[in-house]
């Protein structure tokens, strides 16, 4: 009995670690009562868990007294203090890049090692992240969101100003000042400078109405054409598929997944005709995931999406391209 709880045990512990954590054995198992130990992700985790296990062996009921868990209680949050940090696997940087975070960004810390923190974004989404790119400094309430591509930082409200730094699209920053056509910000851990107003979109100015919103996701995904392809990548500076959808959202005021298959998991599908801003996605059996590309809807086949095959962000017709039309799974939406 005791080696079943422990494959069902085991079973958990492969379960999608970019939002799950659970390292836990059985034991010992006496007079119908089993003793867990390890570490969870936290007191939710652990109760999906036992709910599974009660499930499976009625007849058993489980100590958990030994369990710990990763999440403190208060839980434990720094900033990002970086204009972008990447998210790796392993607390390495040889390790696979997951994803990236922007400047001013909180994360939970769950876990450090060395240099190294392992967090958990607001999202849920679990990674390491290099210590040292994090800080205690908690950013202000955010008034606006970064729309260029990359902005560049300024010492002076001029377009001849020093170069102080650069922050990406998508990054939430608060306006502290106003001079003439440019906007005063301050980044997390880092510079304060002037960005050119037209660079910023207000929070309250983010588009309320689905057409609005359409319009946006497709007008900023035409501003990072030719952005290189970066597995992992999230700005302008290299951007994967995925990500490229998820920023794209960002901009037009709306939060999604951060990966193609979670992205499918939580839209809502869509039959034809598609709408400009629906989400084409893609798959098959020799991917590394069943759901693992997605683009964006233009009109008709067209769709606009950062691709290996292409090295980058650029448009392609679904129909004409056969290593797309082969292995197109379904549109989704989150208008």
């Amino acid at each position: 009995m005791i080696e079943s709880i422990q494959s069902t045990l085991s079973d958990f512990s492969q379960r999608d670690s970019r939002l799950h954590y659970c390292e836990l054995d059985a034991d010992s198992l006496e007079r119908s009562q089993c003793v867990l130990s390890g570490t969870v992700l936290d007191a939710s985790n652990l109760a999906e868990v036992i709910a599974e296990l009660s499930a499976r062996f009625p007849q058993i009921t489980f100590d958990t007294h030994k369990v710990t868990f990763l999440s403190q209680t208060p839980p434990r949050w720094l900033t990002v203090g970086t204009n972008v940090t990447s998210v790796h696997a392993q607390p390495s940087w040889r390790a696979e890049q997951m994803t990236q975070a922007l400047n001013g960004w909180m994360v939970e810390v769950l876990l450090e090692q060395e240099s190294w923190a392992f967090v958990r974004q607001t999202n849920g989404y679990l990674g390491w992240m290099y210590r040292p790119y994090l800080t205690n400094e908690t950013p202000p309430p955010a008034t606006h969101l970064v729309y260029e591509p990359i902005g560049l930082l300024r010492a002076e409200p001029q377009p001849a100003g020093e170069l102080v730094g650069r922050v990406m699209a998508g990054t939430a920053v608060a306006v502290t000042a106003v001079h003439d056509t440019w906007a005063q910000i301050h980044l997390t851990n880092g510079p304060t400078g002037w960005l050119s107003q037209s660079a910023l979109c207000a929070l309250e100015d983010l588009p309320q109405d689905e057409d609005g919103r359409r319009q946006t996701i497709i007008q900023t995904a035409h501003t990072l054409t030719g952005v290189p392809y970066l597995w992992g990548g999230c700005t302008a500076m290299g951007i994967d598929c995925s990500g490229f959808a998820q920023l794209t959202h960002r901009l037009a005021g709306i939060e999604i997944p951060r990966d193609a298959d979670m992205q499918f998991s939580a839209g809502e599908p869509v039959e034809p005709p598609f709408k400009p801003g629906d989400l084409f996605f893609f798959g098959s059996d020799r991917g590394h995931r069943a759901i693992s590309h997605v683009g964006i809807r233009l009109g008709g086949w067209l769709t606009i999406h950062s691709s290996r095959a292409r090295n980058g962000v650029y448009i392609d017709n679904v129909q004409e391209a056969p290593h797309l039309r082969q292995i197109y799974v379904g549109a989704r939406t989150f208008l």
